[in-house]
């Protein structure tokens, strides 16, 4: 049995090959490169420089390399440029999830996970928000990942395609052995931007929107390791295994930080405080979101075990240490 890593160049993706290979799974990896790193696959998986829309090579690549699971988290990910560029997000998040989805269902395969977001939920104005909230996304890119979930379910329905839908709030951190982090470029995600900040790879950090209804003014987010994250989607992985029925999940803690909080802590970690330029609010961006995340410990089992926006923080800082010292 193999697991199909879509995106596993990337930064969530890269952490799952890692996990996939330190639990003995054979694993083989479909990326693009065009944000992946080719470095971020280990030299003893088979990389597959590709895209998940090439319908013939996924037809392909499936039998070829036994593949019985995929784990799908290729696509683009930055809210503000889904703004900008709808079609481009719909193109590659959804047209690309509908020819990979549609190649599963023809092989018959008894597993499939979908990286997905918060995002489809809209502002959770300060509540913590659960599974059957309304799914109202402020963006493409929320509506994207949206729609690739109303196809999962609708081709399970028709077809019996067993699928676990994650929807992720805010990843962050590095492997704690230092193996990946997230190397993206133009990566617009805070803590790595106050990272970056913090080791001298940009003059500072520009907080955007200081007037939301929050207790500080900033957005408040729900920030997850990325390795509970990863190990949630080793939990789905054998929920569906083990003949489980399909799901869709919140991966967070349950509790928010903002934005200032968590520049507070980079600096914290880092011995000195980070340049902060107040800017405007950037379209797309909610208040407030925080999972609450009660139904995947209940169905999975799943129990974090860097619930520590610290140890996030010391995790993210050493990694990018690193990449400086590079």
């Amino acid at each position: 049995m193999t697991v199909l890593v879509t995106g596993g160049a990337g930064y969530i993706g890269s952490h799952m090959v890692l996990a996939l290979r330190d639990r003995g799974e054979d694993v083989v990896v479909l990326d693009t490169l065009a944000t992946g790193r080719r470095e971020a696959v280990p030299g003893d998986v088979p990389l597959v420089v590709g895209d998940v829309a090439d319908r013939a090579l996924v037809r392909d690549l499936i039998p070829r390399r036994g593949v019985d699971a995929i784990v799908h988290f290729a696509g683009s990910t930055v809210v503000p440029d889904s703004v900008a560029n709808p079609l481009a997000y719909y193109a590659n998040n959804t047209i690309g999830s509908h020819a990979l989805i549609s190649e599963a269902v023809a092989a018959g395969l008894g597993a499939f996970i979908f990286s997905s977001t918060a995002a489809v939920y809209g502002s959770g104005e300060g509540r913590p928000v659960a599974e059957d909230a309304p799914t109202l996304p402020e963006s493409p890119y929320g509506a994207s990942k949206l729609m690739t979930e109303t196809m999962l379910r609708d081709a399970d329905a028709a077809h019996g395609l067993p699928h676990v839908c994650l929807r992720y709030f805010n990843v962050a951190g590095a492997d704690p052995a230092g193996r990946a982090g997230q190397s993206t470029p133009r990566a617009t995600h805070l803590i790595k931007v106050a990272c970056e900040a913090a080791t001298g790879q940009r003059a500072g950090i520009t907080v955007f929107g200081t007037d939301y209804p929050t207790p500080d003014g900033t957005c408040v987010r729900d920030y997850i390791h990325v390795s509970d994250l990863i190990d949630a989607h080793l939990a789905a992985l054998d929920h569906l295994r083990g003949g489980g029925g399909s799901q869709t999940l919140n991966c967070g803690y349950g509790r928010g930080h903002s934005v200032r909080e968590v520049v507070t802590a980079v600096g914290r970690a880092a011995g000195q405080p980070i340049a902060v330029t107040e800017g405007p609010r950037r379209p797309g961006d909610m208040a407030s979101l925080v999972a609450d995340a009660g139904r995947i410990r209940d169905v999975l089992g799943w129990r974090p075990r860097h619930d520590d926006l610290d140890e996030i923080v010391r995790h993210a800082l050493a990694w990018e240490r690193r990449r400086a010292a590079a």
